[in-house]
């Protein structure tokens, strides 16, 4: 990994300096567009409205509009800034962890400690593990002063860019205010269908099927020399339940009992088969 920015975490008179890596990738296939006539390939180009020409990135500058007039900003104004200039991670507070709503949390950042901060980092981020809290921190990158929370994974500080409050949208639907009447036998069912679904959280055992079957489906083309067989390369759907025969349409309290049954059938079945295999075993 390449660092993206040096700083130091702030807290009392305490400095630690780090390095700034991010803590996480895209694993889409990369797509580009073509012309579905000739396959070929599809660029975007900056093109001034002015002159016509083609602009180079390093070239553009930005630039804001309101009532008819438009302020010119260059790279020169955004570095005058002191927020900009600044590389302090700020701590500005301590909070417990189930304080900050998830949906503030953006991107993650790892924090690696330069080697004359080792001792504060660590003590810092041990701190931080035994109380449990998280650190709310400020902090400027990419020509934006950000919220953030310094928190622990592993051994490792994580910084966690967060948006600020008024960047989150209220949800405002009226049909959510109607008052709606379900049984105690729905409430109960309902809970033991989410008892029969709980576990522990393995994120391992998740995979992104569909950016699996994309790359299958590239993989095919390439071998088949771009058209395929699709049953061949997928395998024939299975059949939906009641196709031919219409839509099923269950009441909330059957789809329950449904659920549950099928998911006592489903740990039973998976019961039998640890005992088959544990007498084949034997």
């Amino acid at each position: 990994m390449r660092s993206i920015w040096k700083g130091a975490i702030s807290f009392g008179l305490v400095s630690v300096p780090v390095k700034v890596y991010s803590a996480t990738e895209d694993h889409d296939l990369k797509l580009h567009q073509v012309h579905d006539k000739d396959r070929g390939r599809i660029r975007y180009q900056r093109r001034c409205e002015v002159c016509g020409e083609v602009v180079e990135f390093a070239d553009i500058d930005k630039a804001y509009e309101e009532g008819g007039q438009t302020v010119v900003l260059t790279d020169e104004d955004f570095e005058a800034l002191p927020v900009e200039r600044s590389r302090e991670i700020e701590v500005v507070e301590f909070v417990p962890d189930a304080q900050i709503d998830p949906m503030l949390f953006e991107k993650s950042y790892f924090l690696e400690p330069e080697k004359v901060g080792v001792k504060p980092y660590h003590l810092l981020r041990q701190t931080l593990e035994q109380t449990e809290l998280t650190a709310v921190v400020k902090f400027s990158l990419r020509q934006k002063q950000r919220l953030g929370a310094l928190r622990v994974r592993g051994n490792v500080m994580v910084l966690q860019a967060m948006l600020w409050r008024d960047e989150v949208r209220e949800a405002e639907f009226p049909i959510l205010d109607e008052d709606v009447k379900f049984s105690d036998k729905e409430l109960k069912m309902s809970s033991s269908l989410v008892e029969s679904l709980s576990t522990d959280f393995t994120p391992e055992e998740f995979t992104d099927e569909y950016q699996l079957q994309l790359r299958q489906l590239v993989e095919a083309k390439l071998e088949q020399g771009d058209s395929i067989d699709t049953e061949a390369t997928f395998g024939v759907p299975a059949a939906e339940e009641g196709e031919g025969g219409g839509a099923e349409v269950l009441d909330l309290m059957e789809a329950l009992r449904r659920s549950v049954e099928n998911r006592r059938k489903a740990a039973a079945g998976g019961a039998d088969d640890g005992g088959k295999a544990a007498r084949g075993a034997g």
